[in-house]
């Protein structure tokens, strides 16, 4: 789950991390009196859930109250296109107003799951302000890695090898280790999945500032914090994704293909999902139904995918272990009833009660394209999406 960057620093601040102080507002005329509140020049900020949004227009200067709120009417109620909305952009309803800084040096700073390392990871940079991508394309040597052995957690020698990293030495190092090992903190508590601050800035006066912030959370862990929980802005996801959530479909990922696919197990979704683009194909979701038992949810699979206008075919593989297969037969002959499907819909089925499942569609009369294998069935949903 992703938050806003005005939700970040909340959470950032109470673990001690520094931050500029600021305001959420939704209106040009709060805009103003955030500014008037402040009483210094102030920076406003778009906040959608995507990076990038100095270069779309999304971040303005004001030196004024004036300033602010006409900064505020420009933003607010814009379509804002950046490098990572795609370019359907994303509506603006709120900005962040936050006194500027003057800024002596900017720096990269994150903590995430590093699969690669399999590991908890502190990046560091020392080229912040730019994305993290080009830096390790451009200038891999730019980055510094450090893994935390997950039994001793933190420790202050890992802080000075990032801190030494950034050039943050002398009476910089002190504070730099401190804001680091809070950031784990922060990191390790939420049960986040990344923690970046880009830039982190020294300003001029010589002190340590997160002038931007993201964080990420695991969404298996929320249970444990409905206070995070409460931040989510589901206006900011995708309709299809939420709705997925609410009808029992937690593993719905929209993508930009047209071939929907409805699989049980994340590695045979991923794997389904290669079979297409090997046969010349796009997938339009990842869809890991689970170990289902449970017609309606077959059905309510059929039900977010079929509402993707961009779907042309259905692919169903199901590899029956726990999951049984004539439950899932009869879920999708349940969706064709319930439904007014007029897709193409592949079907390979392989399992538990498999002959049982078999029966089920033979009788149901429905016209289903029948596969005995992924790769022929992979084959079949490409040609049928045309």
């Amino acid at each position: 789950m992703k938050i806003h960057e005005f939700q970040a620093k909340k959470l950032l601040a109470g673990f001690g991390v520094p931050v500029p102080t600021g305001r959420v507002v939704t209106t040009p005329e709060e805009a103003r009196q955030a500014a008037e509140e402040l009483g210094k020049p102030v920076v406003v900020k778009a906040q959608i859930h995507a990076g990038g949004r100095g270069k779309g227009g999304g971040i303005k200067l004001a030196a004024n109250p004036e300033e602010a709120e006409q900064a505020a009417s420009d933003i607010i109620g814009m379509t804002l296109v950046t490098p990572q909305t795609g370019e359907e952009g994303k509506l603006v309803s709120r900005v962040l107003v936050e006194e500027q800084t003057q800024v002596e040096r900017e720096l990269y700073l994150s903590i995430l799951v590093d699969n690669t390392a399999g590991g908890v990871t502190i990046i560091g940079s020392a080229a912040g302000g730019m994305e993290i991508e080009e830096v390790a394309a451009t200038q891999p040597d730019a980055i510094e890695r450090v893994v935390i052995d997950p039994a001793a957690g933190f420790q202050p020698h890992a802080g000075r090898q990032i801190a030494f990293a950034l050039g943050l030495n002398g009476d910089l190092l002190r504070p730099a280790v401190d804001l680091i090992g809070k950031l784990y903190t922060c990191f390790i508590e939420t049960d986040a999945s990344l923690v970046e601050i880009n830039p982190l800035v020294v300003t001029k006066s010589g002190d340590l500032l997160a002038i931007d912030a993201k964080v990420t959370f695991d969404d298996n862990a929320l249970f444990r914090h409905e206070d995070i929980a409460a931040m989510r802005d589901t206006a900011e996801e995708d309709p299809l994704e939420v709705e997925a959530q609410e009808l029992g479909i937690g593993g719905y990922v929209k993508l930009d293909g047209n071939i929907g696919c409805v699989v049980n197990g994340a590695g045979l979704a991923m794997s389904t999902m290669d079979s297409i683009m090997l046969a010349g194909g796009e997938p339009a979701n990842f869809l890991d139904i689970g170990t289902v038992n449970n017609v309606e949810l077959v059905v309510n699979a059929f039900r977010i995918i079929t509402r993707d206008e961009s779907v042309k075919a259905v692919l169903i593989n199901i590899f029956g272990g726990m999951a049984r297969v004539d439950i899932i037969a009869q879920g999708i002959v349940d969706a064709h009833k319930e439904l007014d499907i007029k897709i193409p819909v592949v079907v390979r089925l392989d399992g538990t009660n498999l002959e049982e499942g078999e029966r089920i569609l033979s009788d149901s009369g429905l016209p289903v394209i029948r596969a005995s294998d992924l790769g022929e069935a992979a084959a079949k949903a490409v040609e049928a999406a045309g």
